[in-house]
């Protein structure tokens, strides 16, 4: 049966429709909110601060259901927000986010909310709803973005000597959504001690005038801050170049060029040019110097002691040394003062306190018409308006009297030479005074000086250009006498005598001491006496020539329209052309060149001065002198090794004619391979590689006693010289050969050496062999060889073919 299901059906739909209308009598109002919100959310956050504060009122309340509050609704396309109500009977609720929220993604929000009751009951039928509210809600900023520089390389430029308000702008960006920290409100250069300053806005200025020459280019680094002092986590660099203004001079050249000995000529400019600024120029004269002064004796010239020195220029042969190295011999030059750090260039300083007296058997006794006197000298001008007298080389009295018979003194920066002749050479009135007045005498540098006396001609030579004296003056000879005469160098030795004056009309005598006077200030070298003949000008060039210079490469490729000259030395280049490519490229060909194997190692300095001339005018453009150095490397050391045999037992038979001492001497030197460049090499590095070099001596000295005159003795003969610069000196002390030759030629040398012993029963001789390269500056070691006599003792006189038995005698 269906009726009980309709009848239920009927009573269902009847309540129904009697709850609507029992509900639409008691809900009669709608919710009441405002027309519209403003809310602030905090990005990150989820809670929306609005204003007003959301509130729903119902005029139904205090009904129950009625006069509540059950929801909020939000309208609006992909609005994150939800509401909720907080008290239903009051209406309050709650505006909130659902998902993060980012403001650099979105910074404001609008949507539509309205307000629903809880209708007529529990189940919210017959809810009226208010109207619709707009909702504008904005997010807030946080801070949490650093800023960021639109590069992190910038560059610009500014001329020199010019102040600019701005050079460059740098900018910077940030992400952040609000004003407060998404703009830069700072810029900041961080790199201290520079000329420029930033804006906020990012622009950079400097604070000075810049310079070229002084700073090229500039590196800053630069920081950026946003408004809320948040600083940007890299930095940016900026590259500022100062560019030059266009200043006449040369280009493309280094303040420095390193110099390895043996390489021969290098060029020291090889990218140079001229720049004249757009100018007209219609000629160009450059000089080039090359400044050696602090160098040895004015430049790096042979170092080798006078004697061989002498010998390797093929000067004549029986010159005596007035100043050698001290030693047990020649030992008036060791209270004399050196004048260290030369490179074993022996150079003696006087400060008008020093003189040596030089030995009777020194002393050469009889000059002639003929003989030269030679030195280096380095003189300053003399205290006071008018100086004393400095003596050079004097040839004086002893004793008695104070006469002067030859002496070389300068007198107030003039250098005079006195030659007295004595009667016995004849008795007219003869030049006795030669005076030279020349700026070298006083100019503090080293000049060569050679006196060739031809009587009555004397003529000098100062670095190897001859100089005619401007004052020459006659006196009568001395009288001859038996007085022994002093010859001094640094000083004039004045031997006792007697003084005489007037004091109130009264004669006065008194006896002066024997004493040095007239103390020469200044330096001294290679001071040598020849009698008997004079220097040729060859001799006198190769004595004082330079080994480094100036040099032109490639000289037969040189433009014919260069015009050059070259002092005597070859520190002075001068250059002239119209054509100023043609002057840049002979420049570039200018080189240094050292001709030392073992040069002195250090700065040399060159000075370029250069002269332009325009077309109508005399000089148009200014070019600045520059001003470079040469530095010349330390040269590889050689190390010279003699070696033989070390013993030798020899009868006395063979002793008595004369023993070959060192027959299977050899000398050799090696040098250990490093960076630098070693000549004659097989340049293999960290290995000892044989070096070719000369030698200027090679002593052999007996040790123990003297040899015994009319016993024992070194022969050499003269044959062992020929075709050798070699010479030698022989005593009781040993045997000195000189002269610079190469160590094969002193070892075929020495080998000849022979020792001859009459003695009988001699003990043992030891002789020592050491060579030097160089006036000492390299030494050999030193090689000893011990010679023993062997005598014979037969075992039976009486019998025939007796055996000899060996005995050595100690």
């Amino acid at each position: 049966m269906q009726t009980p299901s309709i009848v239920l059906a009927l009573l269902l739909c009847l309540a129904l429709g009697l709850s609507s209308v029992l509900s639409a009598k008691v809900n009669k109002h709608k919710p009441w909110i405002e027309t519209s919100y403003r809310g602030l959310i905090t990005e990150n956050t989820d809670e929306v601060l609005l204003d007003p504060p959301l509130v729903a009122l119902d005029k139904d309340a205090p009904v129950p259901y009625a006069g509540e509050i059950c929801a909020f609704r939000v309208y609006g396309l992909d609005a994150p927000f939800e509401a909720v109500v907080l008290n239903r009977t009051s209406g309050e609720g709650q505006l909130r986010a659902h998902r993060p929220i980012d403001c650099e993604h979105q910074r404001e929000y609008t949507f539509i909310i309205q307000a629903h009751d809880c209708g007529g009951g529990p189940g919210g039928t017959g809810g009226k709803r208010s109207h619709k509210a707009v909702v504008h809600v904005q997010v807030g900023d946080v801070n949490e973005f650093s800023p960021v520089f639109s590069s992190l390389e910038y560059s610009g430029s500014v001329l020199e000597g010019r102040v600019y308000d701005s050079i460059l702008q740098v900018q910077a960006t940030d992400e952040d959504c609000s004003p407060q920290y998404s703009q830069i409100c700072n810029y900041q250069i961080t790199t201290e001690d520079t000329p420029f300053a930033i804006d906020r806005n990012g622009n950079i200025r400097n604070t000075e005038s810049l310079s070229f020459d002084t700073q090229p280019h500039y590196e800053i680094s630069v920081t950026a801050f946003d408004c809320g002092q948040k600083k940007a986590k890299h930095s940016a660099t900026v590259h500022i170049h100062v560019k030059p203004i266009c200043k006449p001079g040369w280009r493309g050249w280094t303040k420095r060029v390193d110099y390895e000995p043996g390489i021969g000529s290098k060029q020291l400019f090889p990218k140079m040019h001229l720049e004249t600024c757009e100018g007209a120029v219609s000629s160009v004269q450059t000089t080039v110097e090359l400044q050696t002064r602090h160098i040895g004796k004015g430049c790096d010239r042979e170092t080798y002691s006078e004697k061989s020195l002498q010998k390797l220029c093929g000067a004549s042969s029986g010159s005596t040394d007035l100043l050698p190295a001290p030693s047990a011999a020649f030992n008036w030059t060791a209270s004399l003062m050196t004048d260290g750090g030369r490179d074993s260039d022996l150079i003696y300083r006087f400060d008008g306190r020093q003189a040596a007296n030089i030995p009777d058997w020194i002393t050469p006794q009889n000059l002639t018409d003929q003989f030269t006197i030679a030195t280096w000298m380095k003189h300053g001008p003399s205290p006071g308006l008018r100086g004393e007298k400095e003596t050079l080389l004097c040839n004086s009295d002893k004793t008695e009297m104070n006469r002067h018979h030859y002496s070389l003194y300068v007198h107030n920066c003039r250098l005079v030479f006195l030659l007295r002749r004595d009667f016995t050479q004849g008795d007219s009135f003869r030049p006795a005074e030669f005076h030279w007045k020349l700026e070298q005498i006083c100019d503090k540098e080293w000049h060569y000086y050679v006196i060739n006396v031809e009587f009555p001609v004397v003529a000098l030579y100062v670095d190897g250009v001859t100089y005619d004296p401007y004052l020459v003056t006659d006196d009568w000879p001395i009288h001859s006498s038996q007085i022994d005469v002093q010859l001094t160098v640094g000083a004039c030795w004045q031997g006792q005598g007697v003084v005489m004056g007037w004091v109130n009309d009264s004669t006065w005598c008194e006896v002066s001491k024997a004493r040095f006077t007239q103390h020469f200030r200044g330096s001294l070298s290679g001071l040598t006496l020849r009698p008997g003949k004079i220097e040729s000008q060859k001799v006198i060039s190769c004595l004082q020539a330079c080994k480094e210079g100036l040099d032109i490469t490639s000289l037969e490729s040189m433009d014919k329209g260069i015009k050059f000259h070259f002092n005597p030395a070859q520190s002075v280049l001068v250059m002239e052309g119209e054509d100023l490519e043609q002057v840049n490229t002979a420049l570039r060909k200018v080189s240094y060149i050292n001709s030392r194997q073992f040069p002195t190692p250090g700065t040399r300095r060159i000075h370029i001065s250069t002269t332009v001339q325009c077309f109508g005018e005399d000089v148009c453009i200014s070019i600045p002198d520059i001003e470079a150095i040469v530095m010349v490397m330390q040269p590889s050391e050689p190390r010279i090794t003699i070696t033989g045999a070390e013993q030798l037992n020899m009868p006395a038979s063979d002793l008595a004619l004369g023993l070959l001492l060192f027959r299977d001497l050899h000398i050799f030197s090696t040098v250990t391979k490093s960076d630098g460049i070693v000549p004659n090499t097989d340049h293999r590095s960290g290995v000892l590689d044989e070096m070719v070099h000369n030698l200027d001596y090679c002593d052999i000295l007996v040790l123990g006693e003297e040899l015994k005159k009319g016993l024992e003795s070194l022969h050499l003969p003269r044959s062992a010289l020929l075709g050798k610069h070699l010479d030698y000196t022989n005593s009781t002390t040993g045997m000195s050969i000189y002269g610079v030759d190469s160590m094969s030629h002193y070892a075929q040398v020495i080998r000849q050496v022979r020792f001859q012993s009459l003695r009988t029963g001699m003990s043992a001789r030891s002789f020592r062999v050491s060579c030097s390269e160089l006036n000492g500056r390299y030494t050999s070691n030193q090689f000893t060889l011990q010679v023993r006599e062997m005598v014979t003792t037969p075992m039976d006189p009486h019998r025939a073919g007796a055996i000899w038995v060996c005995v050595l005698c100690w």
